[in-house]
């Protein structure tokens, strides 16, 4: 087995969960061992085969090396801003958000944050900066052993942009 009890997980889509048990179960008569996942600051519970682990995307949280990949990624400005219609960029962020690679998710809340700094998203856009940055903020900090809010506020400096008050800001 991949994973023991109290590990540390990645789901795609809802983020990082903690193994809280393996089971067996019967399962239209079959017999199928189960982990048990609790997604972090969350209610929500998962159960997985444990032989659909790879189907699914269930990955161990990232190490040192590609946290430090992912912060050089965020302040890379190197790329160009996608000029697709919105709603063929809203796919493509879509697919890169649920196929729960942490470098693509990344990529969306870069890219989604530097287009915001010339244009104004669509809702659908916004609850998708949204997501990709709360995916990240949530796996970089267990990854770093680092609070949440502390990883907010370095994602935040990343992409403030100096002499510009951020939306929603009052003085």
């Amino acid at each position: 087995m991949m994973f023991k009890i109290g590990d540390r997980a990645v789901y795609p889509g809802q983020g990082v969960t903690e193994i809280t048990g393996i089971e067996s179960k019967q399962i239209s008569g079959n017999t199928e061992v189960l982990y048990m996942l609790n997604v972090l600051n969350t209610n929500r519970k998962i159960m997985i085969p444990v032989s659909k682990v790879h189907s699914v995307g269930l990955r161990k949280v990232i190490g040192n090396m590609e946290v430090d990949r992912i912060y050089r990624m965020l302040k890379d400005r190197s790329m160009q801003v996608s000029h697709q219609t919105w709603n063929r960029r809203y796919r493509s962020y879509v697919e890169k958000l649920n196929n729960g690679s942490i470098f693509d998710i990344a990529e969306v809340l870069r890219d989604l944050s530097l287009l915001k700094s010339t244009k104004a998203l669509s809702f659908g856009e916004r609850k998708m900066l949204d997501q990709a940055r709360t995916l990240l903020v949530k796996e970089l900090s267990v990854a770093r052993a680092t609070e949440e809010g502390d990883i907010a506020q370095e994602l935040d400096a990343i992409f403030t942009i100096p002499g510009v008050v951020a939306e929603g800001a009052t003085d």
